[in-house]
């Protein structure tokens, strides 16, 4: 089994798992950024691979989370237009899991399992 990254939205305020929410995934090259992957958050607030299939790779990697947007489609006042985590991974043998929980005006990320 190939092993991804996933994410996981929640809209902490509602209650609610952030449907429609964009991420964009990178990873750090010698020149920058370069994108690797990305989707759209389902029914239930997940993109189970954002790699879209491709090999995962040592890295550092960052996820963009297209929250203005969100909240914009919602005509919701908030913050953050974007939230971009940065995250290192080291090892392809395992599975990579990086939860958002969001508000218009704060967020938490961790390392999900």
């Amino acid at each position: 089994m190939p092993h991804t990254i996933s994410t996981h939205v929640l809209d902490v305020v509602l209650g609610i798992p952030a449907v429609g929410l964009s991420v964009t995934l990178e990873r750090r090259t010698e020149g920058g950024w370069e994108e690797v992957g990305g989707d759209v958050t389902d029914e239930d607030g997940r993109i189970g691979d954002l790699l879209g299939g491709a090999s995962l790779t040592p890295g550092v990697y960052r996820a963009t989370f297209d929250v203005g947007s969100y909240f914009d489609s919602m005509e919701r006042e908030h913050f953050y237009p974007f939230v971009s985590v940065v995250f290192e991974i080291s090892s392809t043998a395992r599975h990579y899991h990086v939860p958002l929980l969001l508000s218009p005006f704060g967020y938490t990320t961790y390392r999900g399992s």
